[in-house]
């Protein structure tokens, strides 16, 4: 009876011992794969910050992260060692090992260390929301409103003139000469999540109020994020776009936005159906009677990268489909069918791939 009862006890320390082993090994294995995400690969990478704030909420990530996976290992090999140096052994009679009641030492220990450990983290985790909460504006900065919509993102330059959406375009920022870009966030309808990982946290977008949130990138590229707060049916596929540009190429961007819409004459069948529809209702277009709110701006919706907040490329094919059935491409979007005729429809397409 004894040997059953040891066995048992031996199986049972041993089953969870493996347990306790796989879920190690799957966590190193999440965090392998997320580490090694290869430089094509769409998904933003936690792990490399391409910002000021995103750099320091990285370092004290990985902080928090050593510090809880060294307590890990030091309670996993205690627990090894006490499991083998006090468990009951093959051939062992007695009921129970002698018990110990009380140990000043110990109870010291597993007081004031944890406490320790608490203070330690939550000072780090000060430092680094002070530094990036209360950061100075400086005189050179870039100043964006970024309006949450469902389900797609708006962003306005007060100081520039400049009105655009889904795809946010910001300068770097030479530590020499920083030119950060400081955004006031906004909502229009429900709680929405501003969220590029490369670049800074997330912060939220809440109606009635304003919260703001800086971004310092230190070198050029495409940057992914989306909206990180569940907002409704197509809260998945509320994607945005950040281009870092140069110096040069972000001047160069913002004249080209402050044009108007282009006039081409081979596409007036195109502007009449766009400016006879329900389309001039929530859709604004500069030159036009068009001045919609609801809708993304499209005075130069073909120099953008995708349709739908980054659900379609922006593809003939995929604007054709956006518009005569958004249910295609987002379903439970808030864009109506527009229920066009096919002429018109190819027309309305052909006016709106000249908006550049």
């Amino acid at each position: 009876m004894n040997s059953f009862s040891n066995n048992t006890a031996h199986a049972g320390v041993r089953d969870r011992l493996l347990g306790i082993l796989l879920l190690f090994l799957g966590l190193l294995l999440a965090a392998g794969l997320c580490a090694a995400a290869p430089s094509d690969n769409p998904i933003p990478n936690i792990f490399l910050p391409r910002s000021t704030p995103a750099d320091m909420i990285d370092q004290v990530t990985r902080f928090v992260l050593e510090i809880c996976g060294l307590i890990f290992i030091v309670v996993f090999t205690l627990l090894i060692y006490c499991m083998y140096k006090f468990g009951a052994k093959k051939g062992d009679t007695s009921r129970e090992p002698p018990q110990v009641y009380g140990s000043t030492q110990i109870e010291l220990a597993w007081t004031v260390i944890p406490v320790l450990i608490v203070v330690v983290l939550f000072l780090a985790s000060a430092r680094v929301i002070h530094a990036i909460q209360d950061a100075a504006k400086p005189p050179t900065a870039v100043d964006v409103i970024a309006i949450g919509h469902q389900f797609w993102w708006e962003f306005r330059y007060p100081s520039l003139g400049v009105v655009t959406a889904n795809e946010l375009h910001i300068p770097v920022s030479d530590p020499a000469n920083p030119t950060p870009t400081f955004l006031k966030l906004l909502s229009a309808d429900t709680d929405h999540s501003f969220w590029i990982p490369q670049l800074n946290g997330k912060t939220d977008l809440i109606p009635n109020r304003v919260n703001d949130m800086w971004l310092d990138p230190h070198q050029t590229g495409l940057f992914l994020g989306q909206c990180a707060q569940y907002c409704g049916t197509q809260h998945a596929k509320m994607l945005l776009r950040v281009y870092v540009d140069s110096p040069e190429g972000f001047a160069t961007w913002v004249q080209a936005q402050k044009q108007p819409a282009i006039m081409d004459a081979s596409v007036a069948a195109g502007r009449r159906v766009y400016e006879t529809t329900a389309c001039i209702n929530c859709h604004a277009v500069s030159g036009t009677p068009a001045n919609g709110r609801f809708g993304p701006d499209l005075t130069h919706l073909a120099s953008r990268a995708t349709l739908a907040s980054g659900a379609a490329d922006n593809t003939r094919e995929n604007l054709r489909l956006w518009i005569q059935d958004p249910d295609a491409i987002k379903p439970g979007s808030l864009m109506p069918a527009m229920k066009l005729s096919d002429s018109d429809l190819d027309a309305l397409v052909s006016y709106l791939e000249t908006l550049r």
